[in-house]
């Protein structure tokens, strides 16, 4: 019977089991960018891995309707289920953009039965505008 030779550098030897599921977080941080075509809910730690996420494309919206309330709500409570899972008890809010997924998904998060330290809105608003350009000689 033939001798078996151990791979050296194989990625069997080093991890057991799931990075993902290994890992258990109390406390994160939500980020929802609610846009007018989609809804993204980006569930990550403090220190800004993610935990998990969903889109209302992903969870089979498709076209004008990524947009709506209902699908933004879909996909946060997506999120959340699999963030609770493993173990997330309090989190932090950050929602960005103008869609009308903003209000549906911070209501599903609300229901979803993690406690919310703060709300707050992180949407990038241009405050002097871009440089104009150099007048042109005439």
């Amino acid at each position: 019977m033939a001798k078996l030779i151990p791979k050296i550098g194989s990625r069997k030897t080093g991890r057991l089991s799931s990075r993902k599921s290994g890992r258990r977080i109390p406390k994160g941080v939500i980020h929802v960018q609610a846009s007018f075509n989609n809804t993204i809910v980006t569930v990550t730690d403090v220190r800004g891995r993610v935990v998990s996420w969903s889109s209302a494309g992903t969870c089979g919206f498709r076209g004008t309707r990524r947009g709506t309330p209902f699908a933004a709500q879909t996909a946060a409570g997506n999120a959340m289920r699999t963030a609770m899972d493993q173990g997330m008890q309090r989190a932090e809010v950050m929602i960005k953009g103008p869609g009308l997924g903003r209000d549906a998904a911070l209501r599903a998060i609300r229901r979803s039965g993690i406690l919310l330290s703060f709300v707050r809105d992180v949407t990038p608003m241009p405050h002097n505008g871009c440089r104009p350009p150099k007048k042109r000689r005439v």
